[in-house]
């Protein structure tokens, strides 16, 4: 987008909408201003404001949560896309599936810039329960999900979305060299489907497949979790499994 017609001010609410959604109900305004480098005056400006149009809710703590108008308008979004086609339905059942099959946990994500958004997940039998509910975001390049949308990304779009090319640590497993992680990703555009060895959540592998669109571009990603130590016994099923719920949820 060209810089000239650029509006800072919405740009700022965006940042804190997206640092309330990863932590509803924990920042309160000086945790938002250290999350999104906003100084404290332009911060209650924007608080105010977002709380007068409902975007945001304060608690007795003066801790913050996405408000009733941001459900609202998520509402919207998902009753227009309902006619043509709820993937989160579809993900839903299919997955159901999926879990006989394989014995572990599914989730849906799309990609947001450099981060992934659950969407949906369907807990396995397994006693470890994930931290990825719908709403929650995670840097998309260290999740099997992401690595998996950013693969089939044009050159020119994965560079726009890291521009200084720097990839965050989240666990000594992740991957932060550019050109490690750019080789991997081609490997992956030529496998079909993603793997994430521990980079995201210690202890936590992962296996995704895309969500093909009916020109044949990525909209979405599917993956399924598990302890380590099942991922070494599941890997093959897995994979099988995670690649054939992406064809059942593609329309290409």
């Amino acid at each position: 987008m060209d810089r000239k017609y650029w509006v800072p001010a919405l740009e700022r609410a965006d940042l804190i909408l997206t640092a309330i959604s990863r932590k509803p109900g924990e920042y309160k305004m000086t945790d938002l201003c250290d999350a999104t480098g906003i100084n404290k005056s332009s911060m209650f400006s924007l608080l105010r404001t977002m709380e007068a149009l409902n975007w945001v809710t304060k608690d007795e703590k003066e801790a913050y949560a996405l408000g009733a108008g941001v459900a609202y308008l998520n509402k919207v979004f998902n009753e227009s896309h309902k006619q043509n086609y709820n993937l989160v339905e579809h993900f839903l059942k299919a997955s159901a599936e999926s879990i006989k099959a394989v014995g572990e946990t599914f989730q849906l994500s799309v990609l947001d810039r450099s981060e992934i958004i659950y969407l949906a997940k369907l807990e396995g039998p397994s006693l470890v329960k994930l931290e990825s509910s719908p709403g929650m975001r995670f840097p998309a390049h260290a999740t099997a999900m992401g690595k998996m949308m950013l693969a089939l990304l044009p050159p020119d779009e994965l560079d726009r979305r890291y521009p200084d090319r720097i990839l965050t640590p989240v666990t000594s497993h992740t991957l932060t060299d550019w050109s490690e992680f750019t080789a991997t990703l081609a490997e992956i555009r030529s496998s079909g489907y993603s793997v994430d060895q521990e980079e995201i959540i210690q202890g936590i592998c992962c296996v995704a497949a895309p969500v093909l669109d009916a020109s044949g571009n990525a909209v979405a990603a599917v993956s399924t979790s598990m302890l380590r130590h099942a991922y070494l016994d599941k890997q093959e099923a897995a994979i099988q499994e995670v690649i054939l719920l992406g064809k059942k949820l593609s329309l290409a």
